[in-house]
This record gives structure tokens, C-alpha cells and sequence, in this order.
């Protein structure tokens, strides 16, 4: 038996470590530029760089790297392309918060340049943070076309669309109610707003008629915006109201008339239907003010307090204010009631401040035209193809009732906006440089949206604007995104607009999306929660391999899988069996060369069985794979390796193994061999550091399995009938190691075994395949035939092509064997009407493949024949 250097058990640190910088020394990730071979490419979702990345990122990037790898061994031209995106208020945020800490400082101390500059620094910290994580996942990216969103190729871009934008009327300036972050006195996008159950409360007001003929009944929870009302509305269909539109009322504690006015937007069935209108607060009240040309008055400072407008409320917290007029109203008997109530409130993401919709100045996209571009290049054919299909409904309702973006933020880590006002006019210049006099002119402080340089990712980095870039000639458009569905709207919906605008080209073929990460309860990880998860502890602890085979297997396209640390355990146990069955086949291949690896000789129903479903393995996982569907892959993968190779074939091989016929040893040796490699490669896009770590050991061609070719269909390899065979003789010898086990008689007593098999050629395939009957089985008397004579006491046993009988008297009871039997009648019935039932059903036989079809015949044939052999039986025995 030949030595090999393997350790006994799976050790992933001491496969893992080092095999990451020997894969960037051997350049293996890089895209191979063969002009002959087709160009497939994925630009990574960049992460942000604020601090560690977790295990939704680890789920992300593993997901990519599985589907490059494989593109890569299949000869395809791949590139992948890394990259971090700014993300312009979570990095101001953690950069000003350890300001204070360390330095007790804010921004405005050190001015916007220095401050600037501060940032930096902290990119360049915690991005190399995140490639050492990313080195620790084993993702084969090009590093040497590492992105950054605020690289001067990629700010050139982003200046590029928004002056372009611009001049086409798309990009405009104005008033509008933004979500406003009052921590961070920044605008927010939709996405960095969390809702969460807060406690609260509607408080019922009345509003007097000013014409002294009585009042009316609204509810509001937030009483504090009371003080901007500029108008209440009720519904022009609503006969109780119909009078009063035209009317006005007393704002109560601030004593202004403000008219009634009739709205479609009021609900006429939701409280009184009488609702207050705070143009400058709220969203559908300025919608109301602009519909009905109302005054906006904005009561409240950037950071919530209360200003000049809110009178003698003037300089409280929003809080504080709320309950100064709740107690005014009360003493001044505007106050009907107050209800409790649980309502979703908007918090930033960011600050968990309490979110206020505010009128404010901001640069919008319209976004009117580029929704409907986008909506109808699906009915094109360069459509955008959603995994899974379900996900483009949702791509499609977002765009059909999208709103126009607010890309401005109140920042100073971003892209500025190159916007410049006149210091005298007061006229905007947007241009790509400054103007001439700059010294006349001011720029806009404000920057970018991350979202407004991130959408444009997969075509920014690939050299755009400049059309020319080799990178963008070749790679662009993308094939693959691969990302999460909760970014759905604000990513890859802008991506999609954004690319067909300034590249008349979908950026990418493919989106696969996937779900959320949740703890073992299912609940969303969370800081506030404590169950988060670093990822680098779950590789620490069970290995990279183990994490990426958990998160590449764990659930279907689009759902959420939860944390399990008995099924990384159960990885761990899968890679540790592989890795023990490599160290069988290794020490027993007897030095066998590359080259020596001689298929020709196969003739065993062993090897040509493992074979034939090494290539059904193939097909269906390269199928699987197609789909996205790694799931189903790796399912495939583990029963075929752990059931087929490790459980059947390498046991059967120590038959041969073990014998004097030199010949069988080399065909046995290569096939082995064969085998091994093939399952190595068709693993390795997902576990790559084991992969590689035993295939250097096997006998192969090529410096690393990276770059080694992807198994393909081999035909000439695939036995049916061999493979047949040798499932019915699996069938007769788990039929008996069940019955030794059922009546607990030791593998290791010789028993009597007598075989009857349902036809000729099925006992010509026992007998010549008796040796592994009798290793298997361990007969003491065994007799084969058609027509066997079978004695008074014996456990009657059924496999896929006869039965088996075994006189055990002494060890069996007679009444007992009959309760058996008659359960596995009611097996087998039960097995016959599912078949029946499903050939019955015209739509699984008109439409299921050919192949699927028959199969469930035979199976129905087999079921009905082990059906009647089993009535046989119990009748025999109840004689």
C-alpha cells in the first residue's frame, strides 16, 4: 500500500493556509484573454467599506465564485471583477463617531478636506480588511481590476451621467419632502429607512369652523406638525362634507384660518375622513399643497427642533413639543381623545433616529422616461432574466410606480455634485470641470446619492465612458449579477435604467437572487438582536469549505436560509468522508501515473456502474448549475459520492484490489483515479481549498485545479444495462444486510442465502458477480437459480429482480415474519397506487420528458411484481 502525505483526518487549517497566496502567485484568477474563447464576467456587488463583512456577504460572494470557478474550468474567457463601494453616510458615519472617540473632534473642526482625508485612511484600513476576508472565502477575483466608487476613472463617470442627465432635462433641482435623517442632518434613500412597531398614539382634535357653526373631528400622531397645517381635506364624494369645502377653520393654538378642500387622496371610510395638511411634513400633504397651491411652512430646524415658525414652541425637540401642545390643546379644549395605538415608524438605518419626512432642497433624477425604457426592454431580447422568474414582478412593479430619486446628500464623502452657483447671480453652471472664473463661482456642497455612482458599476468599471476600454469592448455587458433580494429596487433596478441610458445595452444577462441570512429561529440577524455572525469564526472553526458547501447548498434561489451549526458540522462530516476516501483511493493506486490511467480495460459491472453515474452526475449538475439551481447540484453531488463512490465502488474495488489478476488491478487503479478526479472538479467551484489540496496528490495534468477542465459528458462511458445490473445486485445485498440487521444475525455469522431470480439474464449477472454476493452477504450455503425450493422457515426478502430467501430457523418468528411481510405489502401498495396515480394524470405524462416517464413505468412494474410476490409469500407461510 503506497504512502502518501496526507494527514488522517480533515485538518481545513492546515489545508486552507497558504493556498490562497500560492493561487495569486500562479496568477490563476486572472481572465485568460484567448481571443478563441468566449467571455463570460461578473462584477462584484461592491461591499461597503465601514467595517467587517458578514455572512450574507460571505453567501453572496461564495455564490459568485462558485459560478466563475466553474466557467473558468469550462474554458470560458472569465473575469471577475472585485471592488468597495464609499458608501457615502455609513462611512461618515463610523469615521465621525471614532472622531469624538479618540479625538473629540467633529468634521467642521478639521474642515472638509481634512476630514476627507481622515476617511481615506479608513478606506484604505478596512478595505484591506475585507480582501482578507475575501482571501479567507477563497473567491478567485482579479485584483488587478480592484474598483473603488470614488477612483478618478469611476468619478469621471459619475460626472459624466449626471451632466449628461442634465442637459437632457432628466436631472433638475427643486423642493420636495425627502426622508431626513436629524442625527446626521443628511437626506436618506428609501432603503436607509427601517420601519419598526412603535407605541403611539392618535390624538382626536377638534378644528373650529371659523364661521362659528360648530367643528371638525380629525386625528393625528404627530400633533407637533399641527403648527405648519395650512389646509384639512375631506373626500369631494363625501355628502357629509359636501357644504363645508370652500368653508375654512381655526388652526387651534396658533389661531390661522386655512381653508377646506376637497381630495381624492382622503380615505372617506378611515377615521372621520377629515384629515390635516402639512404640505411641508409629509409626503402625500405636499402632493395635497401641490394639487391645491397651498403654502408650505416647515416648523421644525435640521436637527428636529422647533423653529422660528412654531412660535412660542420655538427651540424644543419635536418630543418635547409634541407634549407642551398636546397638554395646550387639552387645557384649550381642542382635545376630543387620545387612543393608544402600535404604528410602523421610520428610523434611520444609520443613526436610529426617528426619521422626518422634510421639505427640502434636493437634486432629483426624473424619473418617468428612464422607468420606461427600462419596463420595456423586457420585452426584448436583450430582457434581463431574473433566477428566480417570480423576482421580475417585482423588478416591474418598482419601476411602473416609481417616483423620481432624490440623489443629493448633505455629506462630505461622496461624489460632490458638479453643480456651481454663480456668488452675484446666483446662476447654475453643471459642467465636468469647474468654470473658467472659478473664482466667481461656488460649488454645490452637497454630494451624490451612493446609489447614483453604484448603479452605474457594471459599466463604470469596466473603463466607460471611454468606449475604446479593452475591458469594456470584451467584458461588458456582464452575464451575471448575483445579489439579494432586498436591494432589488434600489440597486439593481437603477443599474438596469442607468446601463440602457448611456450603453443602449442591459448590463448584465442574469440576476440571481437570493434571500436573507437568518439565526437558527429564524429571525433577521441583527447588532439590537446580539445573533449576528462573523463568518471567519465559522471558517476558523469548521473551515471555508464547510461554510461555502452550507451556503451553497442550503436552500432554493430566493429564499432565505437560516443558520445551523449541525449542518456545518454535517459539511465538515461530508469533506472529512472525501477526504478519507481519497486517502484509500491514493494509497492503493500503487504509484500510478497521469498517463498510465487506461479506461480500455473496463469490464467489470463495478466500474462500468460507478461510470455511468459518474456521468449522469455530470449532466445533472452541469444542468443544475445552468439554473442556478446549486441547491438540487449539490444534493446530487453528495448522494453520488457518498452513497455510489464511497458507500459501493471503493468497497467493491477492494475485491479487485485485493485479488492476483494484475489486468483488473489496472483498470480498478484507473478508474479509481478517474473517478476521484472527475468528483474533485465537479466539487471544487465549491469547496476549493480541499479540492485542490487533494488533487494535487491525484494523479492529474495542469499546475492547479482552478484552471483544469470541467467535466463534460462522456458517452462512451455510460453502460445502462451494466448500471442495471448492478442496482438489483445493490438491491439483493442492502435487502439482506436490513433482514441480518432486522433479526440481529451479525454480518460476520455465515448464513444460508438461497436466490431466485425472475429471469435468465438476471441470474447470469448474480453469478458471475458472486464474489461480491458472497463479500457483501457472507452466505455460508449459497444457491442461486430460477426456481428455488423454498424451506418451511425463512425470512423472504425482495429485491429488483427476484427474492431471497434465508432459513434461519431458530432465529425467526414465524408470526413475526408474517407482520413484517404484511407491511411490506402495505408498502408496496401504497408505492403502486402513487405510480398509477401519476401516470394517470395527463399533464405529468404529456409533459414530463420521455425518459421520466418510463422511468416511473418500470418503477410501477417493479413495485406491482414485489407487490404480488409479497401476497405470495404470507400466503405461504399462513399454509
Amino acid at each position: 500500500m503506497q504512502e502518501i502525505n496526507m494527514s488522517t483526518k480533515y485538518q481545513p487549517n492546515e489545508v486552507e493556509a497558504g493556498r490562497y497566496q500560492d493561487w495569486l502567485a500562479k496568477d490563476v484568477f486572472k481572465p485568460s484573454e484567448d481571443p478563441e474563447a468566449e467571455p463570460y464576467s461578473i462584477v462584484i456587488p461592491p461591499p461597503n467599506v465601514t467595517g467587517r463583512l458578514h455572512l450574507g456577504h460571505a453567501w453572496d460572494v461564495t455564490l459568485q465564485d462558485m459560478i466563475i470557478r466553474q466557467k473558468r474550468m469550462q474554458g470560458y474567457d472569465t473575469l471577475w471583477l472585485p471592488g468597495m463601494d464609499h458608501a457615502g453616510i455609513a462611512t461618515q458615519a463610523k469615521v465621525e463617531e471614532k472622531l469624538r472617540a479618540e479625538e473629540g473632534l467633529s468634521r467642521y473642526d478639521l474642515g472638509r478636506e481634512k476630514f476627507i482625508e481622515k476617511t481615506w485612511e479608513w478606506k484604505e484600513e478596512y478595505a484591506q480588511t475585507i480582501r482578507d476576508q475575501w482571501a479567507k472565502m477563497g473567491i478567485s477575483v482579479d485584483y488587478d481590476r480592484e474598483r473603488f466608487t470614488l477612483d478618478e476613472g469611476l468619478n469621471e463617470a459619475v460626472r459624466r451621467v449626471f451632466v449628461d442627465l442634465y442637459n437632457k432635462g432628466y436631472i433638475y433641482r427643486g423642493e420636495y419632502i425627502i426622508n431626513w435623517d436629524p442625527v446626521f442632518q443628511t437626506a436618506l434613500s428609501d432603503i436607509e429607512v427601517v420601519y419598526k412597531e412603535d407605541q403611539g398614539h392618535f390624538w382626536h382634535l377638534r378644528y373650529p369652523l371659523a364661521d362659528g357653526s360648530g367643528y371638525l373631528e380629525l386625528a393625528t400622531t404627530r400633533p407637533e406638525t399641527m403648527l405648519g397645517d395650512t389646509a384639512v381635506a375631506v373626500n369631494p364624494k363625501d355628502d357629509r362634507y359636501q357644504d363645508l369645502v370652500g368653508k375654512t377653520v381655526i388652526l387651534p393654538l396658533v389661531g390661522r384660518e386655512i381653508p377646506i378642500v376637497a381630495d381624492d387622496y382622503v380615505d372617506m371610510d378611515f377615521g372621520t375622513g377629515v384629515v390635516k395638511i402639512t404640505p411641508a411634513h409629509d409626503p402625500n400633504d405636499f402632493a395635497v399643497g401641490n394639487r391645491h397651491d397651498l403654502e408650505r411652512i416647515n416648523v421644525m430646524n435640521p436637527d428636529a427642533t422647533m423653529n422660528s415658525q412654531a412660535g412660542k414652541y420655538e427651540g424644543m425637540t419635536r418630543e418635547d413639543c409634541r407634549k407642551a401642545i398636546v397638554a395646550d390643546l387639552e387645557a384649550e379644549g381642542f382635545l376630543i381623545k387620545t387612543e393608544d395605538i402600535t404604528h410602523s415608524v421610520g428610523h434611520s438605518e444609520r443613526s436610529d433616529a426617528v426619521v422626518e419626512p422634510r421639505l427640502s432642497t434636493q437634486w432629483f433624477v426624473k424619473m418617468d422616461q428612464l422607468a420606461k425604457a427600462a419596463i420595456a426592454n423586457q420585452d426584448t431580447d436583450q430582457r434581463v432574466d431574473f433566477y428566480p422568474e417570480r423576482f421580475e414582478q417585482t423588478f416591474l412593479s418598482w419601476m411602473e410606480n416609481v417616483h423620481d430619486w432624490v440623489i443629493s446628500r448633505q455629506l462630505w464623502w461622496g461624489h460632490q455634485i458638479p453643480a456651481w452657483y454663480h456668488k452675484e447671480t446666483g446662476q447654475v453652471y453643471v459642467g465636468m470641470e469647474e468654470p473658467a472664473d472659478a473664482e466667481n463661482w461656488d460649488q454645490e456642497q452637497d454630494v451624490l446619492d451612493t446609489w447614483f455612482s453604484s448603479a452605474l458599476w457594471p459599466f463604470s468599471t469596466m473603463g466607460w465612458p471611454d468606449t475604446d476600454s479593452a475591458d469594456f469592448k470584451r467584458y461588458f455587458p456582464t452575464n451575471t449579477l448575483v445579489t439579494g433580494y432586498d436591494i432589488i429596487f434600489f440597486w439593481v433596478s437603477r443599474m438596469i435604467f442607468q446601463s440602457l441610458e448611456f450603453t443602449e445595452q442591459a448590463p448584465f444577462e442574469n440576476v440571481l437572487i437570493h434571500g436573507l441570512i437568518r439565526d437558527s429561529q429564524g429571525r433577521k440577524m441583527s447588532k439590537s438582536l446580539g445573533n449576528g455572525v462573523d463568518p471567519m469564526d465559522v471558517v476558523n472553526e469548521y473551515g471555508a469549505d464547510s461554510l461555502r458547501w452550507f451556503l451553497a447548498t442550503g436552500s432554493t434561489p430566493g429564499q432565505d436560509i437560516r443558520y445551523n451549526t449541525d449542518r456545518l458540522e454535517a459539511a465538515w462530516n461530508f469533506i472529512n468522508k472525501i477526504w478519507n476516501a481519497s486517502r484509500y483511493a491514493l494509497m492503493n493506486l500503487d504509484g500510478l501515473t497521469y498517463e498510465e490511467i487506461d479506461l480500455s480495460g473496463v469490464d467489470s459491472i463495478a466500474d462500468k456502474w460507478i461510470l455511468t453515474h459518474l456521468n449522469h452526475t455530470i449532466q445533472k449538475v452541469t444542468d443544475n448549475f445552468d439554473k442556478f439551481e446549486f441547491g438540487i447540484a449539490g444534493d446530487i453531488l453528495y448522494h453520488f459520492i457518498w452513497d455510489d463512490f464511497c458507500d459501493w465502488y471503493i468497497e467493491m474495488s477492494k475485491e479487485v484490489l485485493n485479488g492476483d489478476d494484475e489486468a483488473a488491478k489496472l483498470t480498478t487503479r484507473s478508474v479509481l483515479a478517474y473517478t476521484l478526479d472527475n468528483i474533485l472538479r465537479l466539487l471544487h467551484p465549491i469547496m476549493p481549498f480541499v479540492t485542490e489540496e487533494i488533487w494535487q496528490h491525484v494523479p492529474h495534468q495542469g499546475e492547479s485545479i482552478v484552471t483544469a477542465a470541467y467535466p463534460s459528458y462522456q458517452a462512451d462511458q455510460v453502460d445502462e444495462a451494466a448500471a442495471k445490473s448492478m442496482d438489483q445486485l445493490i438491491s439483493l445485498i442492502r435487502a439482506v444486510r436490513q433482514a441480518r440487521n432486522e433479526q440481529n444475525v451479525a454480518l460476520s455469522k455465515a448464513i444460508d442465502m438461497l436466490v431466485e431470480a425472475d429471469d435468465q439474464a438476471t441470474l447470469t449477472m448474480l453469478v458471475d458477480n458472486q464474489a461480491y454476493i458472497e463479500r457483501f452477504c457472507n452466505p455460508d450455503q449459497l444457491e442461486m437459480a430460477t426456481d428455488i425450493q423454498v424451506p418451511d422457515q425463512a425470512v423472504t426478502l425482495f429485491f429488483t429482480g427476484g427474492k431471497i430467501y434465508l432459513p434461519l430457523a431458530g432465529f425467526i418468528d414465524i408470526a413475526a415474519e408474517i407482520a413484517r411481510l404484511e407491511s411490506e405489502l402495505d408498502k408496496w401498495q401504497k408505492e403502486v397506487d402513487r405510480v398509477e396515480k401519476k401516470l394517470a394524470n395527463e399533464k405529468f405524462v404529456n409533459n414530463a420528458p420521455e425518459a421520466v416517464v418510463n422511468g416511473e413505468r418500470e418503477k410501477g412494474r417493479d413495485y406491482q411484481a414485489k407487490l404480488v410476490a409479497t401476497q405470495e409469500r404470507i400466503a405461504e407461510l399462513k399454509k
